[in-house]
């Protein structure tokens, strides 16, 4: 007998209903942690059963959305969340995107650091983790205005002093609670530890060990962003052999990475065909392969880290997808190298959480467009908390309004 839609479910009764459902096409019992691919089901077998959960339940999900969560409580907690959603249609669901290295400018933030003393009190908390290993004050780098922020032995811990100070703002002074969270490069580890993965003292020292081994690494590389599809990249860079995809953004904005004159090639062979490129702000060409002879000493430094498994969803984007294992070492070693599989994750975030507003959380909106160009029309509302260099507190505070958060919330 089949199983009778739930008046007011929640994630555990949408499990027994999908497992019921699911047990009926395949013929047997299926288990709740088991594979989409396990379940036997042919083509037609799934379109019946997203027809089943529509008749059931209403228009909770596309037929997509399926392979998107590939087991029952999978299953089950999207439909759950989903359902949740359409009960309470202004309940905020913000998802934290932390952006990475390229970003960075000279007094960054200082308009939030002359007016609010939250923000002031996260940053010297960061300062204050960072100094010991950095050996000088990231706080006054960044506010002196300094031009060696872009050193990227300095750039990566001032950025996730600014990504922490901005994060703690909104967690802690205003109250706005991530559901899940994604960074880029850089911006993952500040992820981590908005994620409970990374306590802030480990994190400190992470960004500066990396910063500082990558700093001392031969000049010669850099990084392009290009308006390339992956595949058009990929036949550009095929005959250079130090020039490798290093971020997958969207589909049309693939970032190379390499020996700068190998870039410059691969430019102009891009530039033939009427596809545009810009170089990156960096001094080297992170993720890629050139950055191999850093990871022996960061392996070494990073192993006596102490990560623990993320206690929201994390998304990593070493994987292009949600990542539940601790966040130790041998993970920061691999993200080392890496290409940033940024596409692929925020599109798994996108779908599996459904969010209601997506944060982009740095110095200044990067990556805010090509999450507007993921989500479309109809997905969640994308704002930067920093969308220029000249960002301020009124600035900020419209970003909580719409968050329903701060000051202006109520207006």
């Amino acid at each position: 007998m089949s199983a009778a839609a739930p008046g007011d479910p929640d994630e555990g009764v949408f499990a027994a209903w999908l497992a019921e459902r699911i047990g009926e096409y395949a013929r047997r019992e299926v288990h709740q942690d088991e594979e989409l691919s396990e379940w036997g089901l042919d083509s037609v077998a799934l379109l019946g059963l997203f027809g089943d959960i529509e008749t059931e339940f209403g228009p909770l999900l596309d037929p997509a959305d399926i392979w998107a969560h590939p087991t029952v409580r999978d299953l089950a907690r999207y439909l759950a969340m989903r359902h949740g959603m359409g009960r309470h249609p202004d309940r905020v669901r913000a998802v934290f995107v932390f952006t990475g290295q390229g970003c960075q400018h000279p007094r960054m933030t200082a308009g939030l650091h002359e007016a609010l003393s939250g923000y002031r009190r996260h940053l010297a908390e960061a300062d204050e983790a960072i100094g010991p290993c950095l050996g000088r004050s990231v706080r006054e780098l960044i506010l002196d205005g300094d031009p060696r922020v872009h050193q990227t032995a300095l750039t990566q811990p001032a950025l996730f002093a600014v990504g922490y100070a901005l994060a703690m703002t909104l967690l802690e002074e205003e109250g706005v609670r991530p559901v899940a969270v994604l960074g880029h490069g850089t911006g993952e580890v500040t992820a981590a530890v908005v994620a409970g993965a990374l306590s802030l003292e480990d994190a400190a020292r992470l960004v500066c060990y990396r910063g500082s081994y990558m700093q001392y690494l031969p000049s010669g590389g850099g990084m392009m962003a290009t308006c390339a599809s992956p595949f058009e990249a990929a036949d550009a860079a095929a005959a250079e052999p130090e020039v490798s995809i290093g971020a997958f953004n969207a589909a049309r904005a693939t970032v190379l990475s390499g020996a700068v004159d190998g870039l410059e090639r691969v430019r102009e062979r891009l530039a033939a065909v009427g596809i545009a490129s810009t170089y990156l702000q960096v001094t080297h060409a992170f993720h890629s392969p050139l950055m191999e002879p850093v990871t022996p000493r960061f392996e070494a430094a990073a192993r006596h880290l102490t990560g623990g498994a993320p206690r929201l969803p994390y998304y990593s984007t070493v994987y292009g997808r949600r990542y539940a294992e601790p966040l130790a070492g041998d993970y920061w070693t691999a993200q080392i190298t890496a290409p940033v599989r940024f596409a692929d994750a925020a599109r798994q975030m996108l779908a599996q959480q459904a969010p209601s507003h997506v944060v982009e959380i740095g110095p200044k909106a990067v990556l805010t467009p090509f999450l507007r160009r993921m989500s479309g029309a109809r997905g969640p509302v994308c704002l930067a908390v920093c969308r220029s260099p000249e960002t301020n507190a009124v600035d900020l505070a419209g970003v909580l309004s719409k968050l329903n958060a701060g000051p202006l919330a109520e207006i």
